[in-house]
């Protein structure tokens, strides 16, 4: 088994091995001590992911299989009265606001509040600067996160959210560190032998209060609410919805919120654009 570089992007060596899925654990004992240990620390699903990817194939296996699937379903709106025929705002990041305060910053809700919009929209895919810090990298690789891996729906604390599909409850969570989803859903969905996850997070602390892991959710349902600064993790109100067609090796009620840009078409695979369940228009996403 070809063993890996010691070098600083693992997950590059990793794509260019050439090793399939399964020769994973070889490929970490036939490394150099440092390299095997840095391997080990990592999310296996995604190295798994990765070698996929270096051999041509989706990611995720039944990546594909899933988007067609969510395609051609009808999914009720996340919110009422529903965002894809509500006034929006695009809340893009990297300069188009000027005068924007940082979605980390109190200042934010006013800022917002005197747009004059039910919902303000921020972007899948976008690079985030606010994602350059030490909490959003790891020992794979020197790259930060930055590529949102969701889409943003900012409206009041205490906003209802509805599910937009059937499934039951993976999980119910609370990821407290600073920046992180605060309450924090886990949906699980089932659509013959396929099978993907959403997500929604900054929300309230009535989540454990309406639901329980493990319990059936119709589509409609009222699923949660949106969290103040004080319980969502430290932002401007916000939810956070993301879909996942596999939940890696992640097993604790979190799941990552951004991806690295250089596996953007790995991410892409792992997490495909939540505008799939949203539905909403193109001007949702641009400044007019």
């Amino acid at each position: 088994m070809l063993a890996l570089p010691d070098q600083p992007d693992l997950y590059s060596a990793l794509r260019q091995s050439g090793a399939a899925p399964g020769d994973l654990p070889a490929l970490i004992a036939a490394s150099p001590a440092p390299v095997a240990n840095r391997l080990r620390m990592a999310d296996h699903g995604l190295l798994r992911a990765i070698l996929r990817a270096g051999q041509g194939q989706p990611a995720i296996a039944n990546a594909p299989a899933v988007v067609d699937h969510l395609r051609a379903l009808s999914p009720q709106p996340l919110m009422q009265p529903d965002i894809a025929t509500s006034p929006t705002l695009a809340l893009l990041t990297n300069g188009e606001h000027p005068d924007m305060p940082p979605f980390s910053d109190r200042a934010f809700d006013a800022w917002f509040a005197a747009r004059g919009v039910p919902y303000g929209i921020g972007t899948y895919g976008e690079d985030r600067s606010v994602y350059r810090t030490a909490q959003f990298a790891d020992g794979i690789s020197p790259e930060r996160r930055t590529r949102h891996l969701g889409i943003d729906v900012f409206a009041p604390a205490g906003t209802p959210l509805y599910a937009p599909l059937a499934g039951r409850v993976r999980h119910l969570s609370y990821n407290a560190d600073p920046l992180d989803y605060g309450h924090t859903l886990i949906l699980e969905h089932d659509a013959g032998d396929l099978r993907f996850f959403t997500l929604y997070g900054h929300l309230a602390g009535s989540l454990p209060h309406l639901l329980r892991p493990g319990a059936s959710v119709g589509a409609g349902q009222h699923i949660a609410d949106l969290g103040d600064w004080h319980e969502n993790g430290g932002w401007a109100p916000h939810a956070h919805f993301q879909i996942m067609t596999d939940m890696l090796d992640q097993t604790g009620g979190n799941f990552y919120g951004v991806g690295h840009s250089s596996l953007w078409d790995v991410w892409q695979s792992i997490c495909p654009d939540p505008n799939l369940i949203l539905r909403l228009p193109h001007s949702a996403f641009v400044l007019p």
